[in-house]
């Protein structure tokens, strides 16, 4: 299969942008690889200080991606845990807390999950780490003696890719939950250890009859967010 550049601009930058959101159920379709490399190479135009291009990304299919499913649920079950990094403040606070509080209350309502039913909480938290159906898995690495400026290179990075397979059709949910089981992926993917794990993400085709994909994230509108200085 060939992907050109025409196919990737069948929707505007900005449909791509305004529409994205993180499907969390996929149809098990398989994604050519061809349209994966046609994603990844897109991606790699994203801009990094002095062109650095921190990134690595291990591509995970078939029985690699069962593999690295296996190892992290089984972890994740024996409550092993063994961060990256630490992706949350050790408190959190308004206005995050009930942005937090609201997009998790908005997802169990979708999936009729009450807020006492731990079996089922935790069967939907599990999902992440079976890429929620999705036949392609993703792990975004970077070497670990790097600082925080290559931590933004690597998110603008992220950004292009879910952009970019908006742009050939496809949807994605970046997974920062991955990171939490760091040892368990490393082991399961021979990463070298020289390689901090950023997130994982899942890409298919999205699966919009299940009720989870209904969400509607709120955003915040410019005026919230954004000063304008003029003098």
């Amino acid at each position: 299969m060939t992907v050109n550049s025409q196919t990737i601009q069948s929707m505007s930058v900005l449909e791509a942008m305004r529409g994205r959101k993180s499907v969390r159920r996929f149809r098990p379709d398989p994604v050519p690889r061809e349209m994966v490399r046609t994603i990844l190479d897109a991606a790699a135009r994203a801009p990094s200080g002095t062109n650095t291009q921190p990134w690595n990304v291990y591509v995970v299919e078939g029985a690699a991606k069962a593999r690295v499913s296996n190892a992290v649920i089984q972890a994740s079950e024996a409550g092993e845990t063994n961060p990256s990094y630490a992706y949350a403040p050790e408190k959190w606070f308004e206005p995050y807390l009930s942005r937090r509080r609201k997009i998790g209350y908005d997802l169990y309502a979708l999936l009729g999950i009450t807020k006492d039913d731990w079996p089922r909480r935790k069967e939907q938290h599990n999902r992440n780490f079976e890429f929620f159906g999705a036949p392609v898995g993703l792990f975004f690495t970077m070497d670990r003696r790097l600082n925080h400026g290559s931590w933004i290179d690597m998110g603008i990075f992220i950004g292009y890719v879910m952009l970019a397979a908006r742009g050939l059709g496809l949807e994605t949910c970046p997974q920062a939950a991955w990171q939490r089981h760091s040892d368990a992926v490393h082991d399961a993917l021979d990463i070298p250890q020289e390689q901090i794990l950023f997130c994982g993400m899942s890409l298919g085709h999205p699966d919009w009859d299940a009720p989870e994909n209904a969400l509607q994230t709120d955003r915040e509108t410019v005026d919230k967010f954004t000063i304008f200085l003029t003098d």
